[in-house]
């Protein structure tokens, strides 16, 4: 059976983009915010709602940019949905995985540019160090034309 999960790329007024830091398995690793769709949930509402629990952030959800398959045999069938979102409202600050209870894995959140991102040691997915803002400036232009109409 398919585990689903989401992930949310979300930029600022400067064009930086929010990351949060997990701890697993004794590493600090780099990631958009995100997490697992639940049961009755979209994918679109999922974010919403991670969003707003890891970030403190309101978001409207834009495009989907990629949907990522896994299937291994230590971790299953696996889905990640990333959408393009957009702050509309709250404030950034770090939250929690209220599913995880006392045992939280977040314990970063910050605003990168596209250099500071490059630098980092432990980054997921790895192509947000460089695919990312190719997608980020193509909706740019999308967003422009729909202005425009």
């Amino acid at each position: 059976m398919w585990q689903g999960g989401v992930r949310v790329v979300i930029q600022n007024e400067d064009g930086r983009i929010l990351l949060v830091r997990q701890r697993h398995e004794d590493r600090e690793i780099w990631m958009v915010p995100g997490g697992a769709i639940e049961e009755g949930e979209s994918s679109r509402d999922a974010a919403i709602r991670e969003i707003l629990e890891e970030t403190g952030l309101i978001i409207h959800v834009g495009r989907l940019l990629w949907h990522v398959e896994e299937v291994t045999e230590d971790r299953g069938q696996r889905f990640v949905n990333f959408f393009i979102g957009q702050i509309i409202g709250g404030k950034a600050e770090l939250g929690e995985d209220p599913e995880l209870g006392g045992d939280q894995v977040l314990d970063g959140l910050k605003f990168f540019s596209r250099e500071e991102i490059s630098g980092i040691e432990h980054l997921y997915p790895e192509y947000l160090r460089e695919e990312i803002w190719d997608e980020l400036t193509a909706d740019a232009g999308r967003d422009s034309y729909r202005s425009r109409k």
